[in-house]
């Protein structure tokens, strides 16, 4: 292993986030989960497989803790019982490289049964698949190739979704006002919790 190996990785990884194709889907996806969970009272549902499964899980714990409610769905655990999660006003967010996986598009028809109204949002890395076609918004990743010597494990497609999840967050809590206050209200353990303490001291002093 080389240093220029190493700087090659991340060189091509940084590529595939600046190529991450960039429209107005993110402000409609945005728009949506402040609609269905904060004004609606819903909740943001995420689902994926493997490691766009891993993915959707991180989307829903770091929205979660930065004030809109989120939980991961498990696409297989769903059919037998899970669904049950879903309630009125609940949005659904499903993460799917290939736009292929069986037991995403599975979960979209049992969900449509469930509740036909469920607004949904894909995060894919092909915008004509099953999965996009079968979502009211879908972000597209740019479907980078992979670093993986065989262009096979999810590496940087995850790297790119993982940004993906981050604009979310950060937009949503720009525009619903998310504060230092509420971030320590859920988050007041380990050492962020002990740094939001500290912001929320320096702001006191300010007054």
């Amino acid at each position: 292993m080389s240093t220029d190996s190493i700087k090659d990785i991340i060189a091509k990884e940084c590529q595939a986030i600046m190529a991450i194709p960039v429209g107005n889907e993110y402000q409609k996806a945005v728009d949506l989960i402040i609609e269905q969970v904060h004004k609606r009272k819903g909740k943001l549902i995420t689902s994926g497989m493997g490691k766009a499964g891993q993915i959707a899980m991180n989307i829903a714990t770091t929205f979660s803790s930065t004030g809109t409610p989120a939980v991961f769905l498990h696409p297989s655990e769903a059919q037998h019982g899970d669904l049950g999660i879903i309630q009125q006003n609940d949005l659904l967010l499903v993460v799917s490289n290939s736009g292929k996986t069986r037991e995403i598009l599975e979960l979209l028809d049992l969900c449509k049964v469930l509740a036909p109204a469920i607004h949904t949002i894909s995060l894919t890395g092909n915008g004509i698949s099953s999965v996009a076609k079968r979502t009211e918004i879908c972000i597209t990743t740019g479907n980078p190739a992979e670093v993986c010597p065989f262009g096979l494990t999810p590496t940087t497609s995850t790297t790119v979704m993982n940004v993906i999840g981050d604009i979310l967050v950060v937009e949503t809590m720009k525009q619903i006002g998310f504060t230092v206050e509420e971030y320590n209200k859920r988050h007041h353990g380990g050492y962020l919790g002990k740094r939001s303490l500290s912001l929320l001291g320096d702001n006191n002093s300010d007054k």
